[in-house]
């Protein structure tokens, strides 16, 4: 098949997922084309592929930690590309697809519909009206809006792919609200990593070491900020800090001797895998990614970001890990540090995952079941 795969380029876990169904499409003999943009698409390349330019379709900034919700909305407006639509048809056009891959990206996903293309959308959040909730009548409207165009948008697509544990062990559980006969499209597919476990060569690191991914925008910088804080008050764990694109490591100055801090790499990896816990924010795939690798989480979610919350306290919940916010104090988190390290019963926990993504092998899940789906339309 000639299969096309569309990526939101916000936030680098939609990329990062798309790259190991590229890769598996690929080894099984399939024609891939990547549509991508921003850091999304320099991603994209690094890796060693081509990706073609698509427009942009939000633009989430914020400040201190906050997500910025109506200056984001403001910075997508202000990005629109008015002629964005018919030049992603004609980039589908040219390429010809037999299916769409639409990570997040629903200007995709509308393409696919007008060209009467088989779409399959990959999603970790089906109520995006809650980041509409407490924020004035005009947004409640606008939240609104939302769900009647998503909900249209579920019925219409061919199946919706949520890159996750199968229920009950589903991170993303809080932030899936599929309704009637759109349930029957969902596939949980286990989750899509680039790399499997047994493949990774790990990093030697000083143990007991925590590595940091916070990562993607610069407003994070106050956690990383926080855990160098942390990292004084005891010398004897071990922090590996890496930072995202669009921060620059220079800010962060006055490093103890415990901490390494690290320029945006692609493959964290090997890091992940030598670590002893991970420090992340509350970011669907870098959660996943840590707990496929069976390692406990400490999460600090975006303040105002329901999503990233909701997975945060599956984490607290289900004792994979320790959900912090950015007011918790060093001293806390240095606590909640050293009871992930000491307490066995989260790396029991987040070891049963570990097994359970080996068994599930998403990648190989959706190049079967899509080749079974066309194979069957065939006959």
């Amino acid at each position: 098949m000639r299969i096309i795969i569309l990526i939101c380029g916000e936030g680098l876990g939609h990329t990062s997922r798309c790259l190991a169904l590229g890769k598996e499409f690929l080894a099984g003999g399939h024609e891939v084309h990547f549509g991508a943009y921003g850091y999304s698409k320099e991603m994209v390349e690094k890796t060693g592929y081509s990706a073609h330019e698509i427009p942009s379709e939000i633009k989430l900034i914020g400040k201190a930690g906050t997500l910025d919700f109506k200056g984001s909305i403001e910075a997508t407006l202000k990005n629109v590309d008015i002629l964005g639509g018919p030049k992603l048809l004609k980039l589908i056009k040219d390429t010809d697809p037999d299916v769409i891959f639409s990570d997040s990206y629903y200007l995709g996903t509308l393409a696919g519909f007008t060209l009467r293309i088989p779409v399959y959308l990959i999603l970790n959040q089906s109520n995006m009206e809650e980041f509409f909730k407490n924020r004035g009548v005009s947004l409640r409207l606008l939240g609104k809006m939302t769900r009647s165009f998503y909900n249209q948008i579920f019925e219409k697509v061919n199946k919706i792919i949520v890159p996750d544990f199968p229920p009950p062990y589903t991170v993303c559980r809080k932030n899936l609200n599929f309704r009637g006969k759109v349930q029957e499209k969902v596939f949980y597919s286990g989750p899509l990593l680039r790399e499997k476990y047994e493949e990774v060569e790990q990093i030697p690191l000083k143990k007991p070491h925590i590595v940091s991914l916070i990562g993607g925008f610069g407003y994070r910088e106050p956690i990383l900020k926080k855990v160098i804080e942390t990292a004084k008050l005891d010398t004897s764990i071990n922090y590996t800090l890496i930072s995202g694109p669009s921060l620059d490591p220079l800010k962060l100055a006055d490093l103890p001797e415990n901490v390494e801090l690290l320029k945006f790499i692609e493959d964290t990896y090997p890091y992940m895998k030598g670590s002893d816990a991970v420090i992340a924010p509350g970011g669907h795939s870098t959660i996943i990614e840590a707990l496929s690798f069976g390692i406990p989480i400490l999460s600090f979610p975006d303040k105002e970001n329901s999503e990233q919350e909701n997975n945060s306290e599956v984490i607290e919940e289900e004792g994979y890990g320790r959900m912090l916010s950015y007011s918790t104090p060093p001293e806390v988190v240095l606590e909640c540090i050293r009871e992930v390290l000491e307490e066995e019963r989260y790396r029991n926990k987040t070891q049963r995952l570990r097994r359970l993504a080996r068994e599930l092998n998403g990648p190989s899940a959706v190049r079967e079941m899509l080749e079974k789906e066309f194979k069957e339309k065939a006959f």
